[in-house]
């Protein structure tokens, strides 16, 4: 067997363009030579790779088992021929909101002190978003909120989070003790379902409550924060997120009778995903 990294390149380029007129336009090869090279390489294989719809090529159960690998394969050779020069290699990141915006910025911050001229591109969604950027190989590191269930992902703990209930400082949330039925009356702003913070304010907090009143679902921190400091209801984020409103007195904690609301935020990539010096040095900055 003789496959060769251009085949593989072939391959990946033709699944990701659905066809082969594209694929020889992105790398720069004649229609001609594309359909070749992936003929040969499925003749090497001994299947078929994708199926012929029309004059579409829609990828098959055979080409969906190899892409991960092939994937793997081409980040671990621009690896070897960047092992002797300085890597500029654009690495994807993809960050759910609270840690995109409150906690990625700092660690950014730092990196490019450091390494001013190397490319770094940054998404930010909501959890599940990143779930399902690093599932499809759309980015190379994903930081989110709350636990991955995927089997094709593998998530390691990074850093542990404080949640906060919070209330406008004039509730009457903030003026004295607070009961879980009083919780379970207060109109709630929360983000929205696939959120990570939603999910862990689901298990950690709404769980212990009799009964559930949600007022209304954000998709956005901040406009959470702006809805509750305008008395519209309550509401639980990281402490991060409302530092600076708890500082000020625009917004101020509810006691709740509960045990800290302590979560861990998770970072993930795909198991078949190779982790470059480039994405190990970013990820070292992670860690500071």
């Amino acid at each position: 067997m003789h496959i060769t990294l251009r085949q593989l390149e072939v391959f990946a380029e033709v699944l990701k363009s659905g066809s082969t007129t594209q694929a020889s336009q992105m790398l720069a090869l004649s229609q001609s030579a594309v359909s070749a090279a992936l003929t040969d390489l499925e003749g090497q294989l001994g299947v078929k790779l994708f199926d012929r719809v029309g004059k579409r090529l829609v990828v098959n159960e055979h080409g969906r088992l190899l892409f991960p690998r092939v994937v793997s394969l081409l980040d671990q050779a621009r690896d070897v021929e960047q092992l002797f020069q300085e890597d500029k290699g654009a690495i994807r990141v993809y960050a759910s909101s609270t840690i995109g915006n409150y906690i990625l910025p700092q660690v950014i911050a730092h990196y490019r002190k450091d390494h001013p001229n190397l490319p770094l591109e940054m998404s930010v969604g909501n959890s599940q978003d990143v779930i399902n950027a690093i599932a499809d190989f759309r980015v190379d590191i994903g930081l989110i909120e709350g636990p991955c269930h995927s089997p094709d992902i593998v998530a390691e703990p990074w850093i542990e989070d404080e949640l906060v209930v919070f209330a406008a400082p004039q509730s009457p949330l903030c003026q004295g003790p607070v009961t879980l039925e009083m919780l379970s009356a207060a109109p709630w702003i929360l983000r929205e379902k696939g959120s990570g913070t939603r999910e862990i304010v689901d298990y950690l907090l709404l769980a212990h409550l009799p009964q559930f009143n949600l007022e209304m679902e954000l998709g956005n921190s901040e406009a959470i924060k702006h809805a509750v400091r305008h008395g519209l209801g309550i509401s639980c984020l990281s402490r991060r997120v409302i530092a600076e409103q708890l500082e000020n007195r625009t917004l101020a904690r509810v006691a709740v009778p509960l045990p800290p609301l302590i979560r861990t935020l998770w970072r993930i990539h795909h198991r078949q995903k190779h982790l470059s010096s480039a994405l190990s040095r970013f990820l070292a900055y992670c860690e500071k």
